[in-house]
């Protein structure tokens, strides 16, 4: 089935090594752990499969138990039947570090969540050095021969990092790079890269931090779908086949953000919206970092 036939909340796409990954995650950066237990209650009520949180965002553990209450809840289990395998959870190292550091802190992160596994973990930067790089995926790698974690990925990594990770001829190669984009920032290069190495793109900040709401294009083109701009960014990112991070911790926005199914931007649309591109960002940028 296509995206524009099924509900992207329910839908997965396939990654190289096999596997499937929601279309749609919650995204949990900046979150508190407080709002983190009712976000990721909405959340997962409201259709989502996909739980994105990290090590540096100190929730982990926050996230882990409000989906563990999801599947332990009596609406789920005389509903929605979900098992653990159903929720996709992910999470990424602080920092890049030498091979028994990060081979321990990948534990920690499995006990602070309490769910298990992970299902996919993140190098989340390229900081730290080559060295530190290569010794933090070697402890990724044997994670995933341990079963802590399921797969594993990289994020903010540019070209040079991943050329530098795969000339390493690593046992297992990257799932994902997880960087910022949307139409004001398509990363052509790194994500044409990715692509070519069967590196699958998952986009955070696809709205774009909120910056461009009121540009008229968006606005033209929302209103010719009957969506909001923000459904129309997270839309975007789905047709070009990329896994897409929203975040809210508004319950309205959250449930909006995933609505995204009721609608296909045509070709003409979506070549429009890619015109857009400005080289913008706006979070951190370490995809050149020595």
């Amino acid at each position: 089935m296509s995206l524009e036939s099924v509900p992207p909340l329910a839908s997965r796409m396939k990654l190289e090594n096999g596997q499937s990954i929601p279309a749609i995650f919650i995204g949990l950066y900046l979150t508190t752990a407080e709002e983190t237990t009712q976000v990721v209650q909405w959340a997962l009520e409201a259709g989502y499969r996909g739980v994105d949180s990290a090590q540096y965002y100190k929730n982990e553990a926050e996230a882990g138990k409000a989906i563990n209450k999801f599947l332990s809840s009596e609406a789920n289990i005389s509903a929605s039947h979900l098992k653990r395998e159903d929720i996709f959870f992910t999470s990424k190292l602080e920092e890049n570090s030498d091979y028994a550091t990060v081979k321990a802190s990948i534990k920690d992160s499995v006990k602070r969540s309490e769910l298990g596994y992970i299902d996919l973990f993140l190098l989340h930067s390229p900081y730290g050095g080559k060295q530190a790089r290569l010794d933090s995926w070697r402890a990724v790698e044997d994670a995933i021969l341990d079963g802590e974690v399921k797969a594993g990925g990289v994020s903010s990594f540019g070209t040079k990092h991943l050329e530098e990770l795969l000339a390493s001829n690593p046992r297992i190669i990257p799932a994902v790079n997880q960087i910022e984009l949307h139409p004001f920032g398509q990363r052509t290069k790194i994500v044409n890269f990715c692509t070519q190495h069967g590196i699958k793109i998952q986009c955070y900040s696809p709205l774009v931090h909120g910056q461009r709401m009121n540009h008229p294009v968006l606005l033209k083109i929302s209103h010719k779908y009957g969506c909001s701009v923000a459904q129309l960014l997270v839309r975007w990112g789905l047709q070009h086949g990329y896994v897409t991070l929203p975040k809210s911790v508004k319950l309205e926005r959250i449930v909006e953000n995933g609505a995204v199914g009721g609608f296909a931007i045509s070709a003409e649309d979506m070549e429009e919206l890619d015109s857009l591109e400005e080289g913008l960002l706006t979070d951190w940028d370490p995809t050149d970092c020595p």
